[in-house]
């Protein structure tokens, strides 16, 4: 209890206020030269402010122009598909809306719900059949279900589709790092990954949001 006393709490409440805290706090805390510079470092800093996780610094995969073809995306106007509804809330209309893109997730869709039960396959999987049969979207955003990141995987290499960006950030024990390693291998995909076990949709959805908000400074 003695120690509790000697708690400095910062008079910081204001919700920007407290990002712009924050986000400085952690450009001083992974001081110059950092293994991510730019805009690969706005989104890295972005994961690390989810999670307050500095191991981001370790895990965070970019593929070649991965960045430049997500913001060239967002700035024409996209289509955003996410593996779950968290995600997909996790991406506020604030910032898509003024860049024409739209978010939308197929997981609640009956049919989807259907052919997982006829099948037995996920949900997942069967929700990216749909969206790339039916929607083409231009960025995947898969940050829970391994299955839709080698399910996505499969269908790119059967040629029905080509995102503009992959953020594959699947989460978990089973296939987690195993897919992300199938993606992180290739070298004809724009992706944005995090090596290993962690992810998770938020991280998944921090990522869109980080990209936004470069294109909406006008960058």
């Amino acid at each position: 209890m003695s120690g509790e006393k000697n708690v400095k709490v910062q008079n910081c409440f204001a919700p920007m206020a407290i990002e712009e805290r924050s986000l400085g706090i952690i450009d001083s805390e992974v001081p110059e030269p950092r293994p991510f510079q730019g805009k690969q470092w706005e989104v890295v800093r972005r994961l690390i402010h989810t999670t307050a996780d500095f191991e981001m610094l370790d895990l965070v995969r970019f593929s070649d122009h991965a960045v430049e073809s997500g913001l060239e995306a967002l700035r024409a106007g996209c289509h955003i598909v996410t593996d779950t509804q968290m995600a997909r809330m996790g991406i506020p209309m604030r910032r898509m809306e003024p860049l024409n893109s739209t978010v939308q997730c197929l997981m609640n869709d009956p049919r989807v719900i259907e052919q997982a039960k006829a099948t037995g396959n996920t949900r997942a999987r069967m929700a990216v059949d749909i969206a790339v049969s039916e929607l083409q979207p231009d960025i995947f955003v898969i940050g829970n279900a391994p299955t839709a990141l080698l399910r996505l995987l499969d269908l790119i290499d059967e040629g029905k589709i080509m995102p503009k960006l992959i953020v594959g950030m699947p989460v978990g024990f089973v296939n987690a790092a195993e897919s992300k390693a199938l993606l992180e291998a290739r070298t004809d995909l724009p992706f944005i990954t995090i090596h290993g076990r962690k992810g998770g949709s938020t991280l998944a959805a921090a990522t869109i949001n980080a990209l936004a908000e470069i294109v909406l400074r006008g960058e």
